[in-house]
């Protein structure tokens, strides 16, 4: 049986400036929301629908984004769909599903001006750029086979 495949890219603006968090032990944990617009033709009319999406970020990717990005800031995220089931205090079951974001971009430039995405703080888990400003590449363009 071949595995099962849960990723999500997404483009949007944040609604809000994101929320940090920390859990008992001490790891950092973000949760924000994307709007995401979506433009279509009906009936020869143009029509535009806003779906929002909750995400939630972890460790040194909250850090980092709780940091730089504010509301209408625009970004791009990837990662998985989590659902998460609990009891309000009502005691009636509750469950939402959110995007667990595992790599991001900055899609909006400082406001002091654009400035290369290599300068920004990275995430834990992602890796720079070949060839980009401070990376030790051991290969030069005669190593391309073509």
């Amino acid at each position: 049986m071949a595995g099962d495949l849960n990723k999500v890219i997404l483009i949007g603006r944040l609604v809000r400036d994101p929320e940090l968090r920390y859990t008992p032990n001490g790891s950092s944990v973000a949760s924000f929301s994307l709007a995401n617009n979506r433009t279509y033709v009906a009936n020869g009319e143009k029509k535009e629908i806003v779906s929002f999406f909750n995400c939630v970020a972890w460790g040194k990717t909250a850090d980092v984004i709780t940091q730089y990005c504010k509301k209408g800031n625009r970004m791009g995220i990837e990662g998985r769909l989590q659902q998460r089931s609990w009891e309000d205090q009502q005691g009636n079951k509750r469950s939402t599903v959110e995007i667990t974001v595992e790599n991001f971009q900055f899609l909006t430039p400082r406001e002091s001006g654009f400035e290369q995405a290599a300068e920004m703080p990275q995430a834990e888990n992602e890796i720079p750029a070949a060839g980009g400003p401070g990376v030790d590449n051991p290969f030069s363009d005669d190593d391309i086979p073509f």
